[in-house]
This record gives structure tokens, C-alpha cells and sequence, in this order.
């Protein structure tokens, strides 16, 4: 009776790991599946049934989970950025290098924002999100909380530090002085007047850097 009993007592146990395993990889493989569909035939023509058939999972699955096709896509974006962060060995409290060489950290990270707007599986659903945040307020406000914020969040802190160090005139805003490289090349990324290259992020770097330097 007393194995029995022990035995009984390690049952509910037991399946509560099998059950959280399945949802994570189901949740997975919606979240790559939103992002693969949405790469490979565009924003407009995935749909919460093409998701469902692409993860192997049913549809009242994504709807038990989330909203809308935009909701699926607005995690499973942020969830990209966290895979990348922990593949590079970062995590979310990442922050952008400090050398003491200010133009060499931001023109480091810069040339790595070029490279990730340069690839299919960021420029796709990245741009999806925006329009799609233009016409859904709400989506709109999640988008920034959840994508934009904590990376600008990244160069306040950089440019405060190099504000204390006395690599920046005081009087400087970091909010606003990041507008003057991330800005430029948000809007070359979006409308796509010009190329994005390094040597486009090198030169937004050295533009705004000497002129946030002391005079």
C-alpha cells in the first residue's frame, strides 16, 4: 500500500512538465511559423489558419492565446529578439558597450542594427508591425513598449554615461541626441531612399558624435 500510495502521490506531478513542454513547443512553433509566413507571402495573406497548419497545431489553439494575427507576430518578434540575445550570450539586460570610445561603441552597434534590418526575417515582419501599428493604436503602443523602448532605453544609458564622463556637452539630451542616428537610419531602413551600408551608420555616428562633443 505504500508504494502504491507514493506512486499515487507523484501522478499529478508527473504530467504537469509533459503539459508545460507541449505548450512551449507548440507556442514555439506558432511563433516561427507567424514569422516564416509572414517573410515568405507578406503580412496580408498569412492568416491564423495558415499559422495553425504551418506549427501543426489548431487554430483555436492561437485564438486560445492570443487575439489577432498581429498579436501572434508582435510576440513572436520580441521572442526573435530574445533568441538572438541569448544566442549572442546577452540577456535582457543588455547594454551597449562602453570602451570609452563613444564613436566606436555606437558605430559598433549601429553597423550590427544595419546588418539585422538588412535580413529577410527582420525586414519583413518588422515592417508589418509598423503599418500594422499606424491603423491599431493599441498593437501601435505595445509595439513601441515591447520592441522600440527597451533598445533606445540602450543608448540613454550609453549617452548618460558619456554625458558623466564629460564625452558630451551637459546640456545635452541623450533622449533626443540618439533621434540623431537612429532617426536617419530608421527612415532610410522604412522608405528605402538609399542602401543600408556600414559605411551609411559610420558616417550618422561621426555626423552626430562631434557634434554632441564638447567645444
Amino acid at each position: 500500500m505504500a508504494e502504491t500510495k507514493a506512486s499515487d502521490s507523484k501522478t499529478p506531478d508527473s504530467k504537469t512538465p509533459d503539459s508545460t513542454r507541449r505548450s512551449e513547443r507548440s507556442r514555439r512553433a506558432i511563433y516561427d511559423a507567424a514569422l516564416a509566413l509572414v517573410g515568405e507571402v507578406g503580412y496580408a495573406r498569412t492568416t491564423i489558419e495558415g499559422i495553425a497548419a504551418r506549427a501543426g497545431v489548431g487554430k483555436q489553439t492561437i485564438y486560445r492565446w492570443w487575439p489577432s494575427k498581429a498579436s501572434v507576430l508582435l510576440e513572436a518578434f520580441v521572442d526573435l529578439g530574445v533568441r538572438a540575445g541569448e544566442a549572442l550570450g546577452g540577456d535582457a539586460d543588455s547594454v551597449i558597450p562602453d570602451t570609452g570610445d563613444l564613436e566606436a561603441d555606437l558605430k559598433l552597434v549601429l553597423r550590427a542594427t544595419v546588418d539585422e534590418m538588412n535580413d529577410p526575417g527582420y525586414d519583413a515582419p518588422s515592417r508589418a508591425l509598423a503599418a500594422e501599428g499606424v491603423v491599431d493604436p493599441e498593437l501601435g503602443a505595445r509595439f513601441v513598449e515591447q520592441l522600440l523602448e527597451p533598445q533606445l532605453r540602450l543608448y540613454v544609458d550609453r549617452l548618460s554615461a558619456a554625458r558623466e564622463a564629460g564625452q558630451v556637452r551637459p546640456e545635452v539630451d541623450p533622449r533626443i541626441a540618439l533621434e540623431l542616428f537612429v532617426g536617419p537610419l530608421t527612415h532610410r531602413w522604412l522608405l528605402r531612399t538609399a542602401p543600408l551600408t556600414h559605411a551609411y551608420a559610420d558616417s550618422l555616428v561621426e555626423y552626430a558624435v562631434r557634434g554632441l562633443a564638447p567645444r
